[in-house]
């Protein structure tokens, strides 16, 4: 009997110690598998300040506006004066802040406009509704909030409200409505009116002043980069990448290869050509528009600042996007043509002719992005591009040749692909002639400055 207890009780201790083991095990798994997840995720939250660390500052500021507004809570009289009125302020602090300074400008006066106009609508149907006495009020006011309430939301379809009065229209209907309707059943309406824009105009006035005078996020520099960028990525998917930006008056920086190099070098290869990456880096280009119009929204309700003046032709730099996505277009039909020539085979059938057409084809291809960079670095420096653009001259010149001495040539039957490249090639080289003008255009209305006028004054300077 006590071997049998003994062996009884070892079994147990067995079992218990065995799932405690296994409870142990699982227990490590759990907060193994939590530890991957919050670092996981702290990586990609440092990830995303990387990219770009504004997004760290923008995310203090809206902290630093909501402590503030928060002070009206505190402070006895404001919160006496006010009452629950003040938590429009707050409302207002977390709906208002954006990004940039031009999309706070625009929903902070969009959203104080609205307020305004709408309660002095409000009270004015208000005292024309008593007028109709104690049964006619309501139904007076239901058809001012009607009328009002439809007109508004048409307005919305009009364009140029659309673009940039839409928020504001959103809040007129809003305010309308609160205060046309309640004001059937509250007595001291126009307090109510004083003290909801009141609070409004506080919170509007903090986030303005967060906003512009604590490291200031312009849409305007954002859209201006945004161009350049663009200007860029054609230029790289013709000639290449250069490693530094800033030094393109440096033709000794090194680049990774593009169109015109490794399509129609002298050391060019069709090799692997799919996975190259200059035949994708148009792509960003075409998705632009979108972020283009909101910057240059958000810009024109910005005042000076900086290089750009008052009333700085951003309307310009949507033409320009324009015109780049055009182009950007036609690369991606080049893209198609020159895959299917590596794999057609063509370059084979009549090699002398490839030879030439392939010839022709460096000259645009290099030359149009060299015109392509210069642009971009007239307006990252907002200088005036010069008369004489020789890069684009000889693209111009080596399209007009291809144009004129194969048209009629039947043997580019044998390598019609091949032609069909070198043709798109000479339409995006007319394309770039229209961003020339487009930029020349801009250059002119935003007065940009004359390069000679700034070297001979800082050689003036440097002599005194």
């Amino acid at each position: 009997m006590e071997f049998q207890t003994e062996g009884n009780n070892g079994g147990v201790g067995e079992g218990n110690s065995g799932f405690f083991a296994d409870c142990r095990e699982r227990l490590c798994s759990a907060v193994d598998s939590l530890s991957c997840t919050v670092f996981g995720f702290a990586g990609k939250l440092a990830q995303i300040a990387r990219d770009d660390p504004r997004r760290v500052v923008h995310s203090l500021k809206v902290g630093l506006a909501l402590t503030l507004v928060s002070v009206i809570y505190y402070i006895t009289p404001l919160f006496n004066s006010w009452g629950d009125s003040t938590v429009w302020a707050v409302i207002t602090v977390v709906v208002v802040m954006e990004f940039t300074v031009g999309g706070t400008l625009s929903r902070g006066l969009n959203r104080a406009l609205a307020t305004l106009v709408a309660g002095f609508l409000a009270v004015g149907a208000h005292m024309v509704a008593q007028l109709c006495g104690e049964k006619g009020e309501p139904i007076l006011l239901g058809v001012f909030v009607f009328l009002v309430g439809s007109a508004a939301t048409f307005s919305r379809y009009i364009p140029e409200v659309k673009a940039r009065y839409d928020y504001g229209v959103t809040i007129f209907l809003l305010t309308f409505s609160l205060v046309g309707v309640s004001s059937y059943r509250v007595e001291e309406i126009i307090e109510l009116a004083h003290e909801r824009f009141t609070t409004i105009a506080v919170g509007v006035a903090i986030c303005l002043f967060t906003t512009v005078f604590i490291f200031p996020i312009w849409a305007g520099e954002d859209l201006h980069k945004l161009t350049t960028g663009n200007l860029d990525k054609l230029a790289e998917f013709l000639e290449g990448s250069y490693n530094n930006l800033d030094e393109l008056e440096f033709p000794c920086i090194p680049y990774v290869k593009g169109m015109g190099s490794e399509c129609f070098g002298e050391n060019s290869s069709w090799e692997n050509l799919e996975d190259k990456a200059f035949l994708q880096v148009y792509k960003s280009v075409l998705n632009s528009k979108a972020r283009e119009d909101s910057l240059c929204t958000f810009a024109k309700w910005e005042p000076m600042h900086g290089k750009f003046r008052f009333r700085h032709p951003w309307n310009q730099y949507q033409k320009l996007g324009t015109l780049c996505r055009q182009c950007a277009s036609s690369m991606e039909a080049l893209v198609s043509c020159v895959i299917n020539l590596k794999k057609s085979q063509y370059p084979e059938a009549n090699p002398e002719l490839c030879l030439k057409i392939g010839a022709t084809c460096a000259a645009m291809s290099l030359n149009s992005a060299k015109a392509l960079r210069g642009l971009s670095l007239t307006i990252r420096t907002m200088t005036t591009p010069s008369p004489i653009n020789n890069d684009m001259s000889t693209a111009t010149k080596a399209a007009s040749d291809f144009r004129a001495e194969f048209s009629e040539d039947v043997a580019l039957l044998q390598v019609m692909h091949m032609a069909i490249v070198a043709s798109l090639l000479s339409e995006i080289v007319i394309q770039i002639e229209r961003i020339t003008e487009s930029t020349n255009n801009l250059a002119r209305l935003a007065r940009f400055k004359n390069p000679e006028r700034s070297r001979s004054a800082v050689v003036i300077s440097i002599e005194d």
